[in-house]
Formats: structure tokens, C-alpha cells, sequence
């Protein structure tokens, strides 16, 4: 694979001087403008990315450095997070929200995210206190409240039509991400079953906690399954139990994530949906 790099700008409304600073920035001596809302600068030097990519954020522009000739059709496999990456919500958070805690249990869920407590303890903890529920209020969560993140349809559509894989793989429940499956033609999804008895939420989860680790793990088993190579492989999330996955991706992409994510991500999406992914990898 070709090491040289196009620097990929998306700027919805670009400004003609952002525009100029940037390539002198980068140092590019190629652009290029497909659309009215791209700009690819061919030959950026990548040594400065960190400046540019901060410029680029700075004027409220999407950026990444794509190595140069790859297409979204080179990635076999792409696994995405549920809550906040593929989904507008945190489904924890709005089932909460019915039992009339959801301050409590958001406050706990944005201190997780943000890596701050441990995943496992602190999703045992909220789980603890939607004791009771009953089971319809899943329902009314998926029904009325759960929607997919701008741009989720046309990139899934993508997938479908290119033969890639997908992969959901959540720290959430089950309960969302096997409808998602189902309704939007995923390959294959897992997260955390929550116990029900008599129809109402028991407070506890039933066999393993799909954690960082075993996020990580199942794209491993996953890519393998599919024996595929690392670099075939996409993943996509916003909290700090996505990094384990999004570094052993080939291409790891924060979706308007949290500080320490977007950070160590390969691409990070900080405006636009997720189609952005589409434009980059065109």
C-alpha cells in the first residue's frame, strides 16, 4: 500500500482563505475540488497532521489524511459502536429516563465514556437501578426514542452494496442492538442481555459484560471468521471503551467522541454524519 497521503477537507460552507492556510499548512501542491463541500489535497506532507487536522476542527471542518488510492471498498469489515456512534442516544440513559432517573444514570454513563470509572462496574451499577422497569419500557425506548445518527443509513447502504460486513458490537443491550440487526440488514451484533423475570427488569445482566476487552476481542474473532487482514477492517466509536477496538482496527474513526478518543483515533468526525466516512474513502 502507497504511503503517500491526500489530506481530505470537508467544509460544507469552505472559506477560500481557511482553504489557502490549510494546504500551506500541509504543504500540499495538488488540490482538487469534486464537490462543493470537499477539497482533496493530494501530496500533504503527514508530519504535520496534528496541526492541520487542529486548523481544520479550529474552522469547523472535517479532516483526515487518506492514504492515497484507498476506497471504501478496500475495508471488508466495518464494526461499529451502538449508543452515541450508530444510534442519537444512549439507550440506558432514556430507559432511566422513564423510571425517572436519568440525571443519576447519565452523570454515571458520561464519567464511563469518558474513562473516568471502570465500564464494567459502572454498567452493573446503572443496570442496578432500572430494577423493576418493565420490559415494555424497552419498547417505548426503541419505538419512540432510538433513531440512527445522520449519515447511518447512507453509509450501511454502502456496505450492502460494496459486500463489506458489519459488525455492532455494544456495551449496551441486546435487546437494541438484535432490532437493529434485524431492521437494518447488520451481519452480526452483540452487547449485554439484561435479565427479565415476569416481564420486568431484574437490576442484573445475564452472562458475560461486553466490556473494552471484549469489544476488541470480537473484531479479532470476527476479522478472523472472515480471514481478513487488519488493515481491511474499519471501526467506529465515540466512548473510551471503543479505543481497544478502534486501534486494532486497520482504520480507527472517533465519531464525535469524547477528547481522549478522538485523540488517539486514526479519523475523527467532530461535524459532520457519518456519511463523512463516505466522502472521505470515496
Amino acid at each position: 500500500m502507497s504511503t503517500l497521503k491526500t489530506l481530505v477537507v470537508l467544509a460544507p460552507q469552505p472559506d477560500p482563505q481557511h482553504i489557502t492556510d490549510i494546504a500551506h499548512l500541509a504543504e500540499a501542491p495538488h488540490l482538487d475540488h469534486p464537490g462543493a463541500d470537499i477539497v482533496r489535497m493530494r501530496g500533504a506532507k503527514a508530519e504535520r497532521r496534528q496541526e492541520v487536522i487542529a486548523l481544520c476542527h479550529r474552522h469547523g471542518y472535517d479532516a483526515a489524511y487518506i492514504d492515497n488510492g484507498k476506497h471504501l471498498g478496500d475495508f471488508r469489515l466495518l464494526v461499529s459502536d451502538m449508543d452515541s456512534t450508530l444510534i442519537n442516544i444512549e439507550c440506558i440513559d432514556e430507559i432511566a429516563d422513564i423510571k425517572g432517573i436519568k440525571p443519576q444514570v447519565a452523570e454515571i454513563t458520561e464519567r464511563a465514556m469518558r474513562g473516568e470509572l471502570d465500564f464494567s462496574a459502572a454498567l452493573q451499577e446503572r443496570v442496578a437501578l432500572l430494577a423493576g422497569l418493565p420490559e415494555s419500557a424497552l419498547e417505548q425506548v426503541y419505538r419512540e426514542r432510538l433513531r440512527l445518527n445522520p449519515g447511518a443509513e447512507q453509509l450501511l447502504s454502502a456496505c450492502r452494496r460494496l459486500g463489506i460486513k458489519t459488525l455492532l458490537v455494544s456495551g449496551g443491550f441486546t435487546y437494541f442492538t438484535d432490532r437493529l440487526k434485524a431492521d437494518y440488514g447488520l451481519d452480526y451484533a452483540y452487547a449485554n442481555q439484561l435479565e427479565i423475570v415476569d416481564g420486568r427488569l431484574t437490576g442484573r445482566l445475564s452472562g458475560e459484560i461486553i466490556d473494552a476487552v471484549a469489544k476488541k476481542q470480537l473484531l479479532m474473532a470476527t476479522r478472523s471468521a472472515l480471514k481478513l487482514k487488519p488493515e481491511q477492517v474499519m471501526a467506529v466509536g465515540d466512548g473510551a471503551n471503543d479505543l481497544p477496538m478502534l486501534q486494532e482496527a486497520g482504520i480507527g474513526v472517533a465519531y464525535h467522541a469524547k477528547p481522549r478518543v478522538s485523540a488517539a483515533a486514526d479519523i475523527a468526525i467532530e461535524h459532520g454524519g457519518l456519511d463523512a466516512i463516505l466522502q472521505l474513502y470515496h
